[in-house]
């Protein structure tokens, strides 16, 4: 028998000293293998396939650019977002640029987008996507109170391959003249149960009836300007009535689009625009001319040229930036 005096000396650190074993990390990190994103079009994507994805150079910078836009217009949304359109000049593209941001909306979006016509006068959005309805707005309200689905709402609205739905105003300048803010209220009340982006193609006046109901409901403003010196003058004055008016906040968060710039825009020092924009307007982004969009008919992105849908993504992102992270409802009433 072997006595012992005093402590048993500890051979190794006690259990209580030693440090916690951590967990194994089964998160995508480990389970995934790393690596560049397919490329998604061009010689690199032809490259990707031919070599079965052995020889991956990832995408080009325009590429990753695009792709990285999409992801931002297709960010999530909750509840609806109203979108006004606005120009204080007429033949500056207002109407145009409204379908064509509805409709890149539409095509990269799985929800639902629509466009409604509120010009007082003879509104011409009805004219960029194919009639599939000749109803108008005014039909809807006559029978709102019947529309409880969405496809009651359907009947009543065109829509185009890329999926944006458009609701026109009347064909007679003097019935559509009667359209008034209670009525633009009723209109898209009903219609943000079913869409979660409305965008209103307003008219070229501040001050019919329902341009009051637009700006207070709506969420973000797009001010249109062209690249002439008195589209620019134009557009700066109507951002100078509705500071002058109780929007100023709404002129803040607003996206400022120079539309039809063509290469060699004359005298106009096209940075010096984009820069007075930047003073007043969140965001401002320029369209360049395009043949597609110059003969007013329907619209096919699928026609226009490649740095015009790049530059139609870049404002929609610049408005998807400004969508909520909860309801927006909430405010409205």
């Amino acid at each position: 028998m072997i006595a012992t005096h005093g402590a048993v000396p500890t051979v190794g650190p006690s259990r209580s000293d030693e440090q916690p074993v951590p967990s194994l990390d089964l998160g995508s990190s480990l389970l995934v293998r790393s690596g560049n994103a397919p490329p998604v079009a061009g010689w690199r994507r032809a490259l990707y396939l031919m070599s079965r994805g052995r020889l991956n150079v990832g995408n080009s910078a325009a590429q990753q650019r695009r792709l990285v836009l999409t992801a931002e217009v297709d960010r999530p949304l909750v509840g609806c977002h109203r979108v006004a359109v606005l120009s204080l000049k007429g033949g500056v593209g207002k109407t145009t640029t409204t379908a064509t941001l509805g409709s890149t909306f539409a095509e990269i979006r799985g929800d639902r987008v629509i466009a409604i016509d509120a010009n007082p006068d003879r509104g011409t959005l009805g004219q960029k996507v194919p009639a599939e309805t000749t109803a108008t707005v005014r039909n809807l309200l006559r029978d709102i109170e019947s529309l409880d689905r969405y496809s009651d709402v359907r009947a009543y609205t065109s829509q185009n391959v890329h999926r944006l739905e458009v609701l026109a105003s009347d064909s007679d300048p003097a019935a559509s003249e009667a359209f008034s803010g209670e009525d633009y209220d009723r209109a898209v009340s009903l219609l943000e149960k079913f869409y979660s982006i409305v965008i209103t193609d307003c008219g070229t006046g501040l001050m019919h009836s329902a341009m009051e109901s637009i700006l207070e409901g709506a969420d973000t403003l797009v001010v249109v300007s062209s690249g002439s010196v008195d589209g620019v003058r134009s557009a700066s004055a109507t951002l100078d009535w509705l500071d002058a008016h109780g929007y100023r906040e709404l002129v803040a968060t607003s996206v400022a689009v120079v539309n039809g710039v063509r290469p060699r825009a004359g005298k106009v020092d096209l940075h010096k625009v984009v820069e007075h924009f930047e003073q007043r307007c969140a965001r401002v982004r320029t369209i360049p001319f395009d043949p597609h969009l110059e003969e007013g008919a329907e619209i096919e992105l699928d026609r226009l040229r490649g740095r015009t849908r790049k530059a139609l993504l870049e404002v929609a992102a610049a408005v998807a930036a400004g969508f909520p992270d909860a309801p927006t409802a909430a405010h409205r009433n």
